[in-house]
């Protein structure tokens, strides 16, 4: 990925969606050669020259301030998740000539396998930025079976398994969502191979993906509610937490309950049941 192109979308995207009456600029006239602001709008709302906001604009974040950056989130009424991506773009900026590659985990410690083991009520997983499961408990593995009939990883699974869609019944929401969360890690790891190669895969056979990816959007999913289409007992809503592993770089927790003494958890109970069985047998 080529990263000031990243930046110049970005931005560009960013000043696209804000009306001068959002920003509480006056609008003359009617007719705007450009959908939102005006680049000496923006620079005039980030308190910059527009000489020095175009240079931003055209992917050069290199020796930004932190607080020029504040002042571009506040411009732009950048939320948190989209905030934290201009300063990782901005990171990138500032780093050496030499791409520094991070490495992605593709192992779980024994340690946090150990522990997703021990969480018998609750299906829980791990996964890295690129979307890999890299090691679930044997309730998330009957929860979710139909991803881990193939090497699990849920952006492959929810755009190019034709099952994802009768699975994931807010199967639209989810899949723009995931999009967010590996545009996000792209800005945290441009150099990561694997997700380049996912990305590049995802836009040569996906039209939905590569229409979203275009728009730049990232977004944080900490907590919410997964309603699936389970093929044992039909139709069920869980609750998520999502965790990141500190001493893990990179890889993030998920685990998944249901309303206590509702027909969900009896659904829950029920694949629990089941698990259980095919893992003795």
């Amino acid at each position: 990925m080529d990263h000031r192109s990243e930046i110049k979308d970005f931005l560009t995207t960013r000043r696209a969606r804000i009306t001068p009456e959002q920003a509480g600029l006056p609008a003359y006239g009617t007719s705007r050669r450009v959908p939102g602001l005006r680049r000496e709008e923006a620079a005039m709302l980030a308190g910059v020259s527009v000489d020095y906001y175009t240079r931003l604009e055209r992917g050069n974040l290199s020796g930004v301030s932190e607080s020029v950056l504040e002042s571009l989130a506040r411009a732009f009424r950048l939320d948190d998740a989209e905030r934290d991506h201009l300063y990782d773009l901005a990171r990138q900026a500032n780093k050496s000539a030499r791409p520094v590659r991070r490495r992605t985990t593709r192992q779980l410690r024994p340690g946090v396998q150990q522990l997703l083991d021990a969480m018998t009520g609750s299906p829980a997983y791990v996964r890295n930025g690129r979307m890999d499961i890299l090691g679930a408990n044997h309730l998330a593995r009957a929860v979710f079976a139909p991803v881990f009939e193939g090497p699990p990883n849920l952006a492959r699974f929810i755009y190019l398994d034709p099952a994802a869609r009768e699975f994931y019944r807010d199967w639209e929401q989810l899949a723009e969502d995931v999009v967010a969360l590996l545009r996000g890690e792209a800005g945290r790891n441009p150099y990561d191979k694997g997700l380049t190669d996912l990305i590049g895969e995802l836009s040569t056979r996906s039209d939905r993906f590569r229409t979203w990816w275009a728009a730049h959007d990232v977004r944080q999913h900490r907590t919410g509610v997964k309603r699936l289409h389970h093929p044992l007992v039909g139709d069920l809503d869980l609750s998520y937490e999502s965790m990141q592993l500190t001493a893990d770089q990179g890889l993030q927790l998920n685990a998944y309950s249901a309303e206590p003494h509702s027909a969900h958890q009896d659904a829950l109970n029920l694949i629990a049941s089941w698990a259980a069985t095919d893992v003795r047998t």
